[in-house]
């Protein structure tokens, strides 16, 4: 005699399907968020991915080399998209956005277009350019050393609209090229131009429209970013002379606090923490900043919690984690280097790297210094400890990894390679 379930049993059986079904959802999107990497500074804007697995002991002293190519000069870093690399180099007298596969580092697609010859510049720090694209839905943003703004189809590499900063608007790139990687902000695409009346600008993402232009901030070398403080979003920027922060919705100014450095180079990216902590940082003379910010009557009162000259990153990348920044100090001879965010305290140094980028995955930290030398390590406030090292670049390594899942993607002046550091 055939079993009768009472009717719940098929109610039960749906909610496990479904149930089921959610899961491998949520698995799947899971992967593919932690396999893109689509801005500069990755998902947030800040070097840090919550969850990835690396090995801890190379293979014969070197982690496993998927594939490397040679590319061309630039800092320009790369993003990750659906299984597609992008990024930017020089070639000749021509900036290049480039598509590749991830998978083993062809070439899908190329954009070149002329920019200004390199003589007008100085060459001591190679011709770019040095902005990182920025990717959103079907499109690809970049900006060139000339402040050259391009919207590509990022599957065809068809352009879709175009402004040349410089010639349109009277932009300032510096002597070094322009560096400040763009940023998107509900429907505008928002980048530091440099000049009288539009120190800032902000366009419609779609066509191109110019929405607002606002400020007479000179241009530095930092890239922006969006912070919310006590509910509000506000744009924060690291210009000549000072750091502000303006409406992103309409290029109102909100507020701003001088930090002055030789020569005005401000190329290191702003870090935010949840506790309203605003970190900012510079080499030469400068040295580092933390603001407390908080928002009273409407308005942002803005606290400086310590000022230390001896924490200074030029151009590489900091990351916060818990109480405690990670950074490479020092442009000539530097050190990794730990320091309490409240109160500025260094709290621990070591040799050993030279000038680095820094980046998290989960709790560990990639670095990879100019030499080429990429390291995964352990740290915490206290101390550095390193587990594993390799020497895989030869050229100068300016350019943050980008980790997409447990694939770590490095170029240096040269060449462009993948590894793979699953376990």
């Amino acid at each position: 005699m055939k079993k009768k379930f009472p009717l719940n049993y098929h109610r039960f059986i749906e909610l496990f399907r479904i149930i089921v079904s959610m899961l491998l959802f949520l698995v799947l999107y899971t992967a593919i968020g932690y396999s893109q990497w689509l801005q500069w500074g990755g998902p947030n804007r800040n070097f840090k991915v919550d969850s990835a697995q690396f090995k801890t002991a190379w293979i014969e002293g070197e982690p496993e080399q998927l594939w490397k190519r040679q590319l061309g000069e630039g800092h320009s870093a790369i993003c990750v998209d659906q299984g597609t690399l992008y990024t930017m180099f020089r070639r000749g007298d021509e900036d290049v956005v480039i598509a590749l596969s991830a998978d083993t580092g062809t070439t899908l697609w190329e954009y070149a277009y002329t920019s200004l010859p390199w003589k007008e510049f100085s060459k001591q720090y190679g011709p770019g350019p040095h902005a990182t694209p920025l990717i959103v839905g079907g499109y690809i943003y970049a900006i060139g050393f000339r402040t050259e703004l391009t919207c590509l189809d990022k599957n065809s590499g068809q352009k879709v609209w175009s402004h040349n900063l410089w010639d349109e608007y009277n932009a300032k790139p510096g002597d070094r090229g322009y560096a400040s990687s763009p940023m998107a902000y509900k429907d505008l695409l928002i980048v530091l131009a440099g000049g009288k009346g539009h120190g800032v600008m902000a366009f419609n993402l779609e066509d191109g429209q110019l929405i607002w232009q606002g400020q007479d901030f000179i241009n530095s070398y930092s890239s922006p970013i969006i912070i919310n403080v006590d509910g509000q979003d506000q744009l924060i920027v690291f210009v000549e002379k000072k750091v502000a922060a303006l409406d992103p919705n309409t290029g109102d100014l909100l507020w701003q606090h001088a930090h002055n450095t030789q020569y005005q180079i401000h190329a290191s990216t702003p870090i935010w923490g949840k506790d309203n902590i605003l970190f900012i940082s510079s080499a030469c003379d400068a040295g580092s900043r933390a603001l407390h910010l908080s928002l009273q009557n409407g308005k942002t009162v803005v606290e400086e919690l310590w000022y230390n000259k001896k924490v200074r990153i030029q151009h590489g990348s900091a990351v916060r984690v818990g109480e405690t920044i990670y950074a490479s100090s020092g442009h000539g001879p530097a050190f990794l280097t730990a320091v309490a965010v409240k109160t500025g305290e260094i709290t621990t140094q070591q040799r050993g790297f030279g000038k680095a980028n820094l980046m998290m995955a989960g709790n560990q930290m990639i670095i990879l210094d100019e030499a080429g030398q990429l390291a995964i390590i352990n740290a915490n406030p206290n101390g550095f400890e390193v587990l594993v090292q390799a020497q895989v670049l030869t050229s100068r390594s300016w350019t943050v990894p980008t980790l997409a899942g447990t694939k770590l993607y490095l170029r240096d002046m040269k060449e462009i390679l993948a590894l793979d550091l699953s376990p």
